[in-house]
């Protein structure tokens, strides 16, 4: 899966149609059928295609990347969704939100919360054979809640759908403080997340492909043989540490992730209209 061969499958008319279709559900707040009929459901190239063309068109409208997601880690969250592999996506500037800061509801389609470790590097990776490399390009760690989303209605996906719906991304909040990875195994990482106070997902490091640290080595590898390696600076949400919980109009969800610490996301309590790219809509 070079990156040469995404550009030539980006060309084809199946990909715009297919991108356009996420654009327009993107747009209007209202869920699209899915892409696999336009694109297969199985070419994992021609997703990545779709993806692309969305990412570029969002570059080319000021948007700026700032790091990765990954997604489908965890066997839960495979479960839920109906897939066996994980994939991932870019993560844009103004899907970034602080910790407790009001997530405008409106800005999403079917909100789903995921709590999760993530990475800030400290170096390039340009080489993904080596674990302690890999190890050693991380130079933060945060507790993490990532909002997943999706532009296809009733989240019918299969693997092409999400991948080329940016890995099914939407918002995420990061944590204040980050930790050195010489002070915790993130495998050992537990996480609890409620809402209003009620448990409603748990898991561990083990549950993200083993290992957060894993989940960072398949992307680091993948987006080398996409032609984009991660590079310093970079965030990274490694993927989820136990199932994903439908957000409503309001809610508030609390992630511990010991030893890193608590982050809360917030939701407005204004249910629409949907679909509104951008922190300032709302």
């Amino acid at each position: 899966m070079r990156a040469m061969k995404t550009d030539e499958a980006a060309a084809a008319p199946s990909v715009t149609a297919a991108a356009n279709r996420l654009a327009r559900a993107g747009s209007t707040g209202i869920p699209c059928p899915p892409v696999a009929d336009l694109i297969g459901p199985s070419d994992i190239v021609r997703a990545y295609a779709v993806q692309q063309v969305t990412t570029e068109r969002r570059l080319a409208a000021g948007a700026r990347i700032i790091g990765r997601k990954i997604g489908l880690t965890s066997s839960a969250v495979q479960a839920q969704i109906g897939v066996d592999r994980p994939d991932f996506g870019a993560l844009f500037d103004d899907m970034r939100y602080g910790d407790g800061e009001l997530i405008p509801y409106q800005r999403l389609l079917q909100p789903k919360a995921e709590g999760e470790v993530a990475f800030l590097l400290g170096h390039d990776i340009l080489d993904a054979s080596d674990p302690a490399g890999i190890r050693a390009a991380v130079h933060l760690a945060y507790p993490a809640v990532e909002i997943v989303d999706s532009r296809i209605e009733n989240w019918h996906i299969g693997i092409t759908d999400t991948v080329a719906d940016n890995a099914s991304s939407g918002v995420f909040v990061i944590g204040d403080r980050g930790r050195p990875l010489d002070e915790f195994d993130p495998v050992r990482v537990r996480m609890v997340m409620r809402r209003g106070g009620e448990v409603v997902s748990q898991g561990t490091g083990q549950a993200c492909l083993g290992d957060p640290l894993h989940a960072l080595t398949w992307l680091a590898r993948t987006a080398i043989e996409f032609g984009s390696p991660l590079r310093a600076g970079d965030l990274v949400l490694s993927g989820a540490l136990g199932p994903m919980v439908t957000a409503a109009p309001g809610d508030v969800f609390e992630v511990s992730i010991e030893p890193l610490g608590t982050v809360t996301a917030h939701f407005s309590d204004n249910p629409g209209p949907a679909g509104r790219a951008g922190k300032d809509n709302g």
